[in-house]
């Protein structure tokens, strides 16, 4: 039986069902799925996002924070030399990485990277960090791509296509799925009167941390100026950060928009069962799969930092890109919700998208991507 092993930093909650489901299918192939994670560091503890595993194998991450950044150096155990394949996350902080790459290329041992190709978010995309994560792209023997656009950028790296997976990356949302099918119209009317929102506003959402990135300036100029268009329009904001000061100030003399806070399971489902559009001018990631499941398109712009799950909104099909001005934005809100023939058709294709992008497509899309990885030769 060969084996894989698939080294994580940590372990997120939102990862388990995936490895599950990857561990199954790869039985079914014969081949053993060999898991290893470390734990978060102090500062990453206060997120309470990590999770366990009974059949993984757990071990001591050292941290060394320099410049706001905890390096991290990962004592792992004998089944990462052993395996046949070894699949390592391409993050520059993992400096026990590097020597793990070297080690089984100079072995012919089989090494992959299961990450984004480059930092999105990086403000400095010809820095020394980027040229670093670049340098070591082709070191590998098969590359786990993200999205697309991870796939594009490795080919562009002179990478070779048939040694990249896409994975479509994705979580489990089913649980919200059920959430949103069990909500009942009386709970929706509830929340809509303890709103002051009329029955038949159009009602924008915005859900998601509340930092720079998301653009709130931009959103807020943009919903003043659909207001002055259209009366009926209402705006509820699901989410907390450093940046909420900004919009309760704007909320104290705009009664139309009405911020909730941090908002999870039923409660975060009732909203977006109101949600008639997603506000998202800025970064887009993996809530873009809310807005799949709840059939609300989502409304973004074009030069934001985005992740890269924004390959799955389809410009004019499931959601919208606009340019980034509040001008253009605020046209494109009052454009989609004075056609309510594109509005529905967009909904219709959005719901349909949350069958595409799901956790259970992104595990046989792994499984798939292992088994090639194994039958291919070392280069």
């Amino acid at each position: 039986m060969k084996e894989v092993t698939i080294v994580q930093h940590r372990l997120l909650h939102y990862r388990v069902e995936l490895f599950q489901c990857i561990k199954v299918l790869l039985e079914k192939e014969n081949i053993k799925l060999n898991l290893v994670h470390g734990q978060a560091s102090d500062f990453e503890a206060k997120r309470k996002d990590e999770a366990t595993l009974s059949w993984a194998i757990k071990i001591k991450n050292t941290f060394k924070r320099i410049g706001g950044v905890d390096l991290i150096w990962q004592s792992l155990p004998k089944v990462v030399d052993e395996c046949d394949l070894l699949i390592l996350m391409q993050e520059n902080r993992i400096i026990s990485n590097y020597f793990k790459v070297i080690k089984r290329n100079a072995l012919g041992k089989k090494v992959g990277y299961w990450g984004h190709g480059k930092n999105l978010q990086s403000t400095k995309p010809n820095g020394l960090k980027e040229l670093w994560k670049k340098k070591w792209l082709t070191s590998v023997d098969w590359w786990f791509a993200y999205t697309g656009s991870t796939v594009d950028y490795l080919i562009n790296q002179d990478f070779s296509k048939n040694n990249i997976t896409c994975l479509n990356n994705a979580i489990d949302v089913n649980a919200f799925k059920l959430e949103l099918t069990s909500i009942a119209i009386e709970q929706v009317e509830e929340v809509r009167d303890e709103l002051d929102i009329p029955y038949d506003a159009n009602v924008g959402i915005f859900c998601g941390s509340l930092y720079a990135e998301k653009r709130l300036d931009l959103m807020l100029n943009a919903i003043d100026l659909v207001k002055s268009k259209i009366n009926n329009f209402y705006v509820i904001v699901i989410g907390d950060g450093p940046d909420a000061i900004f919009l309760h100030d704007a909320a104290l003399t705009r009664p139309w928009l009405t911020l909730v806070g941090v908002k999870k399971g039923m409660e975060k489902a009732l909203y977006y069962r109101l949600a008639t559009i997603m506000l998202n001018p800025g970064l887009v990631g993996l809530h873009i799969l809310d807005s799949f499941c709840a059939g609300v398109p989502m409304i973004t712009t074009s030069d934001a930092l985005h992740s890269p799950e924004y390959d799955y909104l389809d410009n004019g099909t499931n959601g919208l890109v606009t340019e980034g001005t509040s001008l253009a934005y605020s046209d494109a809100i009052i454009s989609l919700l004075s056609n309510d023939t594109n509005l529905k058709k967009m909904k219709n294709a959005a719901f349909l998208d949350s069958e595409k992008y799901t956790v259970e497509a992104m595990a046989k899309n792994f499984t798939e991507g292992i088994v090639a990885a194994l039958e291919v030769e070392k280069t």
